[in-house]
């Protein structure tokens, strides 16, 4: 039985009834040397855009916070595996660099150091879920987290490590689009097969260069073969995307809708609640 396809349970009419806790990964914004007021404080946030694709399909969506002791208050125990027994499946939101010393290299230029803090963070947060069982999606960075994770590298940035490379982000930001090749007989072929369309709103100066172990490539960037979707070898569904489905519009109608990416996710969540 593969990730994304169906299972038939006698017990499905009555679990397709359960209301889904889905946990998201926060966003962190450090404080500012010469911050005031919130900008000298430490926040934790998602993209509303995320949360509201989540959504629509009737789930409960969470953000789940970092968890640190170095704060002015530590009056709980709480820790992020109780959020991967809680909950029933994790995303990873998009956001910024990864560290590149996550996968052995020193950052080419400053601005490309990445966050660290969240770094530690998500790969803990991933890791719980997967120790658990619980079915995870990433988003972007979190595609390259997952990535990077299971021991695999990224290119710091596309467009000087890999100049033929197609252009992957623009000032169009949330409109840039470009067109993806799936994998033949790969599992989201099987879910988008008979779309037509192959365009994706991308948005990202890093890629993925070096696979990580137990991965397998789902889809590739056309023109230059970036890696634009990843998917887990082993029993846990572990799905990775490069590009942003919570962008796509629905008047975007040149743009590859992944709703039924979406909805093989929460299947595996409430799969998962039966086991």
């Amino acid at each position: 039985m593969d990730h994304l396809t169906d299972c038939v349970h006698p017990d499905r009419e009555f679990s397709m009834k359960r209301t889904l806790k889905i946990g998201v990964s926060a966003r962190l914004a450090h404080p500012r040397p010469d911050g005031k007021g919130l900008e000298s404080k430490t926040l934790q946030y998602l993209e509303q855009s995320v949360a509201q694709w989540i959504m629509a399909r009737d789930v409960l969506v969470f953000m789940v916070p970092s968890v640190t002791h170095g704060g002015m208050l530590n009056r709980s125990a709480i820790r992020l595996s109780d959020y991967a027994k809680s909950l029933d499946g994790l995303v990873l939101q998009g956001g910024a660099d990864i560290d590149p010393a996550a996968y052995g290299e020193s950052p080419l230029s400053p601005e490309w150091a990445g966050d660290r803090t969240r770094d530690m963070y998500e790969m803990e947060l991933l890791h719980e879920f997967l120790e658990d069982g619980k079915p995870v999606l990433g988003i972007c960075r979190g595609a390259q987290l997952i990535n990077v994770a299971m021991g695999g590298s990224l290119y710091q940035d596309i467009a000087t490590q890999l100049p033929e490379a197609i252009p992957h982000v623009a000032d169009a930001y949330d409109q840039h689009v470009h067109e993806i090749v799936l994998e033949a007989g790969g599992l989201l072929e099987k879910r988008l097969g008979g779309a037509a369309q192959r365009q994706v709103i991308s948005i990202h100066h890093q890629g993925i260069r070096t696979l990580g172990r137990d991965l397998a490539v789902e889809a590739r960037a056309a023109g230059d073969g970036m890696i634009e979707a990843i998917r887990g070898t082993g029993r846990n569904f572990l799905l990775g995307l490069q590009w942003h489905p919570e962008f796509r519009r629905p008047s975007d109608t040149d743009v590859l809708d992944c709703l039924p990416l979406l909805e093989a996710f929460l299947d595996a969540s409430r799969r998962r609640g039966w086991l």
